[in-house]
């Protein structure tokens, strides 16, 4: 299900619809519908009471001395690059395999509502803005901080885990600013390109009843489940934020 924003109320709409599972492709909102299928569920995490793990302690610990940039959604040539290297490692031949500066400037510009591009470089003795190694593209809703996409160095050997931080890292500003929750997009159980989404508690996912919180015995279950499919060489990813949901039609949403 596709709805354009725009006009004047464009964020109020955003907002409401993304209370209800719907998320933002430039300039439409939308949603899977699929006959006999259910399994994209939107999932999202309670920012006021998240307490991150022993492991996101590191993580946080590790990647502390980025410098994390709140810009304008303004497309550059640093921020392409740096996704066609993301895209090359991660998903090649994916459905963005094939983008180029205009369909990325597309993706990051065309917006209607309050949207930033977060940018995470390392940092400098003179303070100049230090090598971009992460991005994310995020939408700021009444509710939340919604991820829209992220994208970042793959093979950093001293900064393992820079999808996850950008995570990390969103759910502390949004508690900071006192919004409630980080929307992640969508998640299919037993994917395992989404599995990383369960490793962030508590979290919230999409019911015909409403947002329901998984059970501290449900959540762990989901745990073990991705961890057993990162023994396995199952979990390609590393912690971003694309959604993929089955017979998506937005030209840079790919792998479902």
């Amino acid at each position: 299900m596709f709805t354009e924003l725009r006009g004047d109320h464009a964020d109020q709409l955003n907002d409401a619809l993304g209370r209800i599972g719907f998320r933002r492709s430039q300039t439409v909102a939308y949603r899977p519908s699929c006959v006999d299928c259910a399994a994209c569920v939107s999932v999202r995490v309670v920012a006021g009471e998240f307490r991150p793990s022993s492991t996101q302690k590191r993580n946080l610990k590790r990647n502390s001395d980025l410098v994390a940039t709140v810009c304008r959604p303004w497309s550059t040539v640093e921020q392409f690059e740096l996704l066609q290297r993301y895209l090359g490692a991660r998903h090649p031949g994916g459905g963005m395999a094939n983008m180029d500066e205009v369909d990325f400037a597309d993706m990051v510009e065309h917006t209607p509502v309050d949207t930033w591009v977060i940018e995470y470089r390392e940092p400098t003795i003179d303070g100049s803005p230090g090598r971009l190694v992460g991005a994310c593209l995020t939408d700021r809703q009444g509710d939340g901080l919604s991820m829209i996409y992220s994208f970042y160095e793959t093979d950093e050997t001293n900064r393992t885990g820079l999808g996850n931080y950008i995570i990390l890292d969103h759910i502390r500003r949004a508690a900071a600013e006192g919004l409630p929750f980080v929307y992640l997009g969508y998640w299919v159980e037993g994917s395992a390109r989404m599995q990383y989404k369960v490793r962030y508690r508590p979290l919230e996912r999409l019911s015909r009843d409403g947002w329901v919180r998984l059970g501290d015995a449900e959540h762990d279950r989901l745990i073990a489940q991705a961890a057993a499919m990162r023994r396995s060489d199952a979990d390609p990813l590393d912690g971003s934020t694309k959604d993929g949901a089955h017979g998506g039609q937005v030209q840079y949403r790919v792998d479902g």
